[in-house]
C-alpha cells in the first residue's frame, strides 16, 4: 500500500478517517496507486462513478466543455440545462428540476419545498415523516433528517420539524399522519445507502404513494445513491410503478462531476418560484454536459440491463461463496448496489481489501457496501467475489467479538 503524510503534517482539515493508499489513476473499474499498484474498483466513489474511470465518450466530451465554458451564472439562459432537464424528466415522468452541486444540496432543497408547501396551504408549523436508518446529508436540516446519532452528536440543537417512524411499518406512517395534523411530507431513501443497504419493500412505497395521495402530502423519494441505473431502473422506485412528487438525485448522474439535482412531479413543480431558492455553480456547464453524456452512453450501451444482470451475477457469487456461513446475515440490494450484513464489525475488512486489490466500503458498522461502475463485466464480477470472499470468511473464521 502507498505511504501517505501522517495527519500531524498535513493542513488538510481531520474529517476522514482515511485508508492509507493515494489513488493516481484509473481505466475502466480499475484504479492504480501512486506506487503503481492496481485496485478493482468496486466503490465507484461511493456511487458516484457510473461509467467508470477515463471512459473513451465521456473524456473529450468533457474536455470539448472545458474548452467552451465551464461556469457563467444562473441570471443567464442555460440551453444545458434544458436538455439535461428535458432528459431527466423524460426518464422519470416528472415535471421540472433544479440544479445543484450535490445530494446534500438536494436534499435541502427538497426539503424546502416540503417546508413551502406546507406554508402555502396555511400550516404555520410544517412537519415531514423520516425513517429511523435514514441518511440524507451532514447540513443542520439532512443532519436532522438522518437518523445516525453518531452523525448527530455534537451539532445540536438539530432542526426541529421531523417526526420519525420505523422503515417498511406502513402502520406506524398512517398512526403519524394521524397524530400530527402538521405532516406536510414522507421522505425516505428507496434504499438507504450509509443505514446499510436497506430497501423500501414494494408494497410500502405503493402504500406511501395511497396516503400521500389521501392526504395531500408529498411523497419525497431520496434516489441519490441508489438512482440513475443503479438497481437496473433509472430509478429505484420504478420497480414499485409508483412516481414520487419530489425526487433529489446526485452521485452517478454526472459520473464524477459534481452535480446534483430535484426533479418534481406536477404537485411539486412550480412551489418554488424565482427568489425562493438558488445556486451558485449548481447547473454550470460542465456538470450539465457530464449529465448529459452520462445518460446518452447509459442509454447506448444499455447499462440499465447490463446493472441488473451483472448484478445478479455478483450476487450469485457471493451467496454461493457464503452458503451455509452463520455469521453472514443477509445480502442486501439490488442490481449493483449490494450489502452483506454480518454477525460482527466488519470494518477491520477495508485494509485487507487493498492488500487484496480491491476497493470497497464497509457502512452501519458490520455492512459490506458494494457500489461498482455499471460497466461492470460478469467476469469483473466474479473477481470482484474472488477477492472479498475470502476476506469475509477469514473474519468470520475468528472468535466473535
Amino acid at each position: 500500500m502507498s505511504a501517505v503524510p501522517p495527519s500531524s503534517t498535513s493542513h488538510v482539515m481531520p474529517t476522514y478517517g482515511r485508508l492509507p493508499v493515494a489513488l493516481s489513476h484509473g481505466q475502466g473499474v480499475w484504479v492504480w496507486d501512486v506506487e503503481g499498484r492496481r485496485y478493482l474498483d468496486a466503490l465507484a466513489g461511493i456511487a458516484v462513478n457510473t461509467l467508470g474511470h477515463a471512459h473513451p465518450r465521456l473524456v473529450p466530451a468533457l474536455q470539448e466543455q472545458v474548452a467552451k465554458l465551464i461556469h457563467t451564472s444562473n441570471y443567464y439562459q442555460s440551453p444545458l440545462q434544458e436538455q439535461l432537464a428535458d432528459k431527466l424528466c423524460e426518464i422519470s415522468g416528472l415535471a421540472n428540476v433544479f440544479f445543484c452541486n450535490s445530494g446534500l444540496e438536494a436534499n435541502e432543497a427538497a426539503l424546502k419545498i416540503a417546508r413551502k408547501f406546507g406554508h402555502d396551504r396555511g400550516n404555520a408549523n410544517p412537519a415531514v415523516i423520516v425513517f429511523e436508518g435514514a441518511f440524507h446529508g451532514r447540513s443542520i436540516a439532512t443532519l436532522s433528517a438522518t437518523a445516525n446519532p453518531k452523525v448527530q452528536a455534537g451539532f445540536a440543537p438539530l432542526v426541529p420539524g421531523f417526526v420519525r417512524v420505523p422503515l417498511n411499518d406502513l402502520a406506524a406512517v398512517q398512526a403519524a399522519i394521524q397524530a400530527n395534523p402538521n405532516i406536510t411530507a414522507i421522505f425516505l431513501e428507496t434504499i438507504q445507502g450509509e443505514g446499510g443497504i436497506n430497501p423500501a419493500r414494494v408494497e410500502f412505497l405503493q402504500g406511501l404513494r395511497r396516503l400521500c395521495d389521501q392526504h395531500d402530502l408529498l411523497l419525497m423519494l431520496d434516489e441519490v445513491q441508489c438512482g440513475i441505473g443503479r438497481t437496473g431502473k433509472w430509478f429505484a422506485h420504478q420497480w414499485a410503478g409508483i412516481q414520487p412528487d419530489v425526487m433529489p438525485l446526485a452521485k452517478g448522474l454526472g459520473s464524477g462531476v459534481p452535480i446534483g439535482a430535484v426533479v418534481c412531479g406536477p404537485r411539486a413543480a412550480h412551489v418554488l418560484q424565482a427568489g425562493n431558492h438558488g445556486t451558485t455553480f449548481g447547473g454550470n456547464p460542465l456538470a450539465m454536459r457530464a449529465g448529459i453524456e452520462t445518460l446518452k452512453i447509459m442509454e447506448e450501451d444499455g447499462l440499465l440491463a447490463n446493472a441488473e444482470a451483472v448484478g445478479a451475477t455478483l450476487r450469485q457469487a457471493l451467496a454461493d461463496g457464503l452458503a451455509g456461513e452463520p455469521g453472514l446475515v443477509e445480502i442486501r440490494g439490488q442490481g449493483l448496489m449490494l450489502g452483506l450484513e454480518l454477525d460482527r464489525p466488519a470494518g477491520a475488512l477495508l485494509t485487507q481489501g487493498l492488500e487484496a486489490g480491491l476497493l470497497f466500503s464497509v457502512t452501519a458498522d458490520r455492512v459490506v457496501r458494494l457500489l461498482p461502475p455499471l460497466i461492470l463485466t460478469h467476469d469483473e464480477a466474479r473477481q470482484i467475489a474472488a477477492r472479498l470472499l475470502p476476506l469475509i470468511k477469514g473474519l468470520l473464521a475468528q472468535p466473535k467479538p
